[in-house]
Protein backbone atom coordinates (compact mmCIF):
# COMPACT_ATOMS: atom_id res chain seq x y z
CA UNK A 1 0.00 0.00 0.00
CA UNK A 2 2.96 2.41 0.96
CA UNK A 3 4.45 1.95 -2.53
CA UNK A 4 1.20 3.03 -4.49
CA UNK A 5 1.63 6.23 -2.43
CA UNK A 6 3.62 9.00 -4.51
CA UNK A 7 5.49 11.27 -2.21
CA UNK A 8 6.54 14.62 -5.13
CA UNK A 9 9.94 16.40 -4.08
CA UNK A 10 9.63 19.38 -2.50
CA UNK A 11 11.09 22.40 -4.46
CA UNK A 12 11.11 25.98 -3.83
CA UNK A 13 10.11 25.94 -0.29
CA UNK A 14 12.47 26.10 2.50
CA UNK A 15 13.10 27.16 6.09
CA UNK A 16 15.60 29.98 7.24
CA UNK A 17 16.97 31.34 10.27
CA UNK A 18 17.81 35.66 10.62
CA UNK A 19 19.91 36.56 13.53
CA UNK A 20 18.36 39.17 14.93
CA UNK A 21 20.72 41.47 17.83
CA UNK A 22 18.90 42.38 21.24
CA UNK A 23 20.52 43.83 24.24
CA UNK A 24 24.08 41.75 23.29
CA UNK A 25 21.90 38.48 22.92
CA UNK A 26 21.57 36.87 19.14
CA UNK A 27 18.04 35.19 18.89
CA UNK A 28 17.60 33.30 15.41
CA UNK A 29 13.94 34.16 13.57
CA UNK A 30 13.18 31.16 11.73
CA UNK A 31 11.07 31.57 8.67
CA UNK A 32 9.64 29.61 6.21
CA UNK A 33 10.28 30.87 2.34
CA UNK A 34 8.30 30.07 -0.32
CA UNK A 35 10.25 30.93 -4.00
CA UNK A 36 7.39 29.85 -6.04
CA UNK A 37 5.70 32.23 -7.99
CA UNK A 38 2.90 30.57 -6.93
CA UNK A 39 1.22 30.23 -3.24
CA UNK A 40 1.22 26.90 -0.97
CA UNK A 41 -1.66 26.52 1.16
CA UNK A 42 -2.60 24.40 4.46
CA UNK A 43 0.77 24.60 5.74
CA UNK A 44 1.05 22.98 8.94
CA UNK A 45 5.09 23.31 10.30
CA UNK A 46 5.85 21.01 13.35
CA UNK A 47 8.74 22.17 15.68
CA UNK A 48 10.74 20.35 17.73
CA UNK A 49 14.64 20.73 19.17
CA UNK A 50 16.73 17.76 20.63
CA UNK A 51 20.21 16.62 21.76
CA UNK A 52 23.08 16.19 24.08
CA UNK A 53 24.19 19.35 26.50
CA UNK A 54 26.63 18.08 28.69
CA UNK A 55 26.13 14.40 28.48
CA UNK A 56 22.24 14.67 28.87
CA UNK A 57 19.74 13.74 26.32
CA UNK A 58 17.80 17.27 25.69
CA UNK A 59 14.31 16.61 23.81
CA UNK A 60 11.74 19.78 23.91
CA UNK A 61 7.89 20.13 23.60
CA UNK A 62 6.84 19.43 19.61
CA UNK A 63 4.48 22.93 18.63
CA UNK A 64 2.76 22.89 15.39
CA UNK A 65 2.01 26.06 13.67
CA UNK A 66 -0.80 26.73 10.71
CA UNK A 67 -0.91 28.97 7.83
CA UNK A 68 -3.38 29.32 5.69
CA UNK A 69 -1.56 30.27 2.61
CA UNK A 70 2.02 31.55 2.08
CA UNK A 71 1.60 33.53 -1.12
CA UNK A 72 4.54 33.12 -4.04
CA UNK A 73 7.75 35.07 -3.37
CA UNK A 74 7.02 35.58 0.60
CA UNK A 75 7.82 34.05 3.79
CA UNK A 76 5.93 33.27 7.54
CA UNK A 77 7.48 33.98 10.49
CA UNK A 78 7.40 30.75 12.19
CA UNK A 79 9.23 31.42 15.99
CA UNK A 80 12.49 32.23 17.60
CA UNK A 81 15.17 29.49 18.72
CA UNK A 82 15.59 30.53 22.27
CA UNK A 83 19.30 31.06 22.96
CA UNK A 84 19.19 27.45 25.24
CA UNK A 85 18.49 25.55 22.40
CA UNK A 86 21.52 27.05 19.91
CA UNK A 87 23.49 24.05 19.87
CA UNK A 88 20.98 21.53 19.21
CA UNK A 89 19.41 20.06 16.44
CA UNK A 90 16.26 22.23 15.75
CA UNK A 91 13.93 20.49 13.68
CA UNK A 92 11.00 21.76 10.68
CA UNK A 93 8.87 19.22 9.61
CA UNK A 94 6.53 20.92 6.61
CA UNK A 95 3.55 19.70 5.18
CA UNK A 96 1.57 21.48 2.46
CA UNK A 97 -0.92 21.52 -0.77
CA UNK A 98 0.15 22.96 -4.19
CA UNK A 99 -3.32 22.76 -5.83
CA UNK A 100 -4.67 19.78 -5.16
CA UNK A 101 -1.37 17.34 -4.35
CA UNK A 102 0.12 17.04 -0.54
CA UNK A 103 4.20 17.75 -0.26
CA UNK A 104 5.96 17.72 2.81
CA UNK A 105 9.72 17.54 3.89
CA UNK A 106 12.21 17.65 7.27
CA UNK A 107 14.10 20.18 7.47
CA UNK A 108 16.82 20.48 10.57
CA UNK A 109 19.15 23.32 11.73
CA UNK A 110 22.67 21.02 13.26
CA UNK A 111 24.14 21.76 16.29
CA UNK A 112 26.69 23.78 14.45
CA UNK A 113 24.43 25.55 11.92
CA UNK A 114 23.69 28.70 13.20
CA UNK A 115 26.83 30.47 13.32
CA UNK A 116 27.55 34.03 11.96
CA UNK A 117 30.10 32.29 9.63
CA UNK A 118 27.21 30.62 7.70
CA UNK A 119 25.21 33.35 6.61
CA UNK A 120 24.10 33.93 3.36
CA UNK A 121 21.63 36.18 1.72
CA UNK A 122 18.48 34.65 1.75
CA UNK A 123 15.86 34.96 -0.76
CA UNK A 124 12.91 36.58 -0.55
CA UNK A 125 13.45 38.23 2.65
CA UNK A 126 16.79 40.00 1.53
CA UNK A 127 18.48 39.21 4.47
CA UNK A 128 21.48 37.53 5.66
CA UNK A 129 20.79 34.02 7.30
CA UNK A 130 21.00 30.25 7.28
CA UNK A 131 18.91 29.09 4.17
CA UNK A 132 18.01 25.36 3.93
CA UNK A 133 15.74 24.15 0.92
Amino acid sequence: MKDDIEFPEVNQVGVCAIPKEDMGQTYWHVHLINTRETPITNVLVSTRGYGKRQDEEVRTSELRHYFETIDGKSAQAIEVIPNDLIGLSNQYWVSFYIDRKIFDKKFVFLPDTLLDKNLTKVPVLDQDGILIL
